[in-house]
């Protein structure tokens, strides 16, 4: 594909106005279609219902159509209402339009300037944001603890970090007693995910509050997006994107999951800024081995939390990285670039070992830390707990049937069935559901079906670090299609896509702005911003009885698991002692995402958990194990407590 022209040297997509509004009205027309298309049934074939339904009836439960459904059709009127907003522009607001026009026409600028003060206040806003935003959604939970299995074992290795350990003995007499999701347990006690996390959440929790360590990567990532944005485009564009990333529904619930989507997403974003600030300086024949370096060590961390999504983010610009090696130009048209002559290969050579040293390092890092837990340094523990407990969730197509071929005697039968065989048609509905839920998520799928659309109808006229930026949401989608399951909330696989969304939908809409203003249409602006106005709305406000707001409706899901958690743990604080105990629970069969054995990497909590097999643990040798503590049992199905043995406190 052709190297496109550029408005100026940061690369932003040229104008070519009338191919904008032709865009745009294609994507109006496709995007209203495909509104009354959904909405069609339920308007004309309602059931009876009370009038107090009325209302209620008239909105979509997911939110996705609906509300937009009136600002598609308002475009109409606007777009011939042509008397301007004011007879005479006010002056602040000329000087706004003119800082938020400022961009980073250079690689770099030794003494700062007013333009980058101006940035950085924005920047520091934007951060500020994101913060304000997880903690809000965070007080919605209080004090409940985590939801899923995976932010257990996360806390487990964050635990076993601030021990100044990589892994704990499993408890030799009776190891299985100790079972834990989603956690080793093969002479070696230890989670099966990637250090990355665990790191970037022991401080957090050496400060009290876990939580806190993935509210501050929402705010960095937020204030990332901004700095992008700028690098792309202008101000305004990282303005948009940077405050949408800051609201956004999902990244804002996420946020208070601990999981690895937000310390995974800080070192991408680290990635791509330092990414395409290396791909500036080379477009202006300067040196690039400082930026080469940075982007390799935010590439490193990321896949030192997520492998599979650093892979997918940093696919392409690993392809364009490749070529450039081979080629010697940053470009592929050389009247773009100051590299006519192409980079001598000492140089390219260079650029790419400062790359590479981050990389090498991590997996230098990542080889011990797999030989400490696993025995072999090319074994990682999240492989080695796949094939031991849960080998049907291997990744690639027909997964079962492999899974099922590799049985052991530890595979843990009720949640290792839960795995589907992928299969071409399996794999094909994940990518529709992933898709439409990380739009759903980001920020709506009435917007961003309207950027996607535009953006492939104006594909010529984006510049080739725009084009890495929807590669990589692409790209993203491919690496996960060979796994099974299509995610929590059908999108955490992908969540990482979503400031690359973002950024999208921000350039579009800045690309539309100039077009609209040079044909006389000084209300569409508006149109725009009323579109992002309705957006932020149905994500964070619930309208009675039209919606819930998005970020309710998740954090209702979320709220459901916290609940039976601090209700199971509630319920064991009233009824044991305040003496030392062990309890042994015997898990509903009935209930796969929910797991009463939570322990402390050192086994050395006031009470222990441990896991009740009927027919297999022996109650008398566990009190012999552990003569000093009681010994409970619980069924979590019924709820029954009993008192098994007293322990000699």
């Amino acid at each position: 594909m052709p190297e496109v022209s550029t408005d100026n040297a940061t690369g932003q997509p040229g104008t070519g106005k009338s191919r904008w509004l032709i865009a745009f009205w294609l994507a109006w027309v496709i995007t209203l279609g495909l509104a009354v298309w959904n909405e069609w049934p339920r308007w004309f074939t309602s059931p009876e219902m009370p009038n107090g339904q009325a209302l209620r009836w008239l909105s979509d439960p997911k939110v996705d159509w609906s509300p937009f459904v009136p600002v598609l059709l308002l475009a109409i009127p606007l777009w011939f209402f042509r008397r301007p907003l004011l007879d005479r522009t006010p002056r602040f607001w000329l000087v706004l339009n003119k800082w938020l026009d400022e961009s980073c026409p250079m690689p770099d600028c030794p003494t700062p300037t007013a333009e980058h003060v101006r940035a950085l206040l924005l920047s520091v806003v934007v951060a500020a944001t994101g913060f304000a935003m997880s903690w809000h959604v965070g007080q919605q939970f209080g004090d409940l603890p985590p939801a899923y299995h995976d932010e257990y074992s996360y806390l487990f290795q964050a635990e076993t970090f601030l021990a100044g350990r990589l892994s704990f003995p499993s408890f030799e007499p009776m190891p299985e007693l100790f079972d834990q999701m989603h956690v080793l347990n093969e002479g070696r006690f230890a989670s099966r995910y990637f250090p990355g996390a665990g790191l970037w959440m022991a401080p957090f929790l050496a400060m009290g509050n876990a939580w806190w360590g993935h509210w501050t990567a929402h705010a960095f990532a937020s204030f990332l997006v901004f700095w992008i944005g700028r690098h792309l485009a202008n101000n305004r564009v990282g303005l948009l994107a940077g405050l949408l990333m800051a609201v956004s529904p999902g990244v804002g619930l996420f946020s208070n999951l601990l999981l690895a989507h937000h310390p995974t997403l800080f070192g991408l974003l680290v990635f791509v800024i330092t990414f395409l600030k290396m791909r500036m300086a080379l477009r202006h024949g300067k040196r690039t081995r400082g930026w080469a370096f940075l982007a390799g060590t935010g590439l490193t961390y990321a896949m030192l939390c997520r492998p599979m999504t650093a892979a997918g983010i940093g696919l392409p610009f690993g392809v364009w990285f490749g070529w450039w090696i081979l080629a010697g130009r940053s470009t592929l048209r050389r009247h773009e670039s100051a590299d006519e002559g192409g980079v001598p290969v000492p140089q390219r050579l260079l650029t790419a070992l400062a790359m590479s040293v981050p990389l090498l390092v991590g997996l230098a890092g990542l080889f011990v830390f797999n030989k400490a837990i696993t025995g072999d340094a090319l074994v990682t523990p999240y492989q080695q707990y796949t094939d031991i407990y849960t080998p049907r969730h291997v990744y690639g197509f027909n997964n079962r049937i492999r899974g099922e071929a590799a049985l052991g005697p530890k595979v843990l039968e009720n949640y290792d069935k839960w795995a589907e065989n992928l299969t071409p048609a399996l794999a094909a509905k994940n990518v529709w559901r992933r898709s439409v839920h990380s739009t759903r998520w980001t920020l709506g799928v009435v917007p961003l079906l309207m950027t996607t659309i535009m953006f492939l109808l104006t594909i010529d006229r984006w510049s080739s670090d725009w084009w890495l930026i929807a590669a990589a949401i692409i790209s993203l989608h491919v690496v996960h299609i060979p796994y099974w399951f299509e995610g929590i909330m059908s999108w955490h696989y992908v969540f990482e896509s979503a400031p690359f969304w973002l950024l999208l939908f921000a350039g579009t809409l800045d690309q539309l702005r100039p077009a609209w203003l040079s044909t006389e249409r000084p209300w569409m602006p508006v149109w725009g911003s009323l579109l992002v106005i309705v957006s932020a709305i149905v994500n964070l406000v619930t309208v009675v009885p039209l919606w819930p707001s998005r970020i309710d409706t998740g954090v209702a899901e979320v709220a459901f698991s916290r609940q039976h958690y601090a209700a199971f743990n509630k319920m064991i604080k009233q009824r044991v002692d305040d003496g030392r105990a062990l309890i042994l629970v015997e898990a509903d069969p009935s209930d796969r995402h929910m797991d009463y054995v939570v322990n402390d990497p050192a086994l050395q909590n006031q009470i222990l958990f441990g896991r009740y097999r009927p027919g297999t643990t022996e109650t008398d040798k566990v009190a012999e194990s552990f003569p000093d503590r009681d010994i409970w049992y619980v069924d979590v199905a019924t709820y029954e407590v009993r008192l098994v043995a007293k322990g000699q406190q």
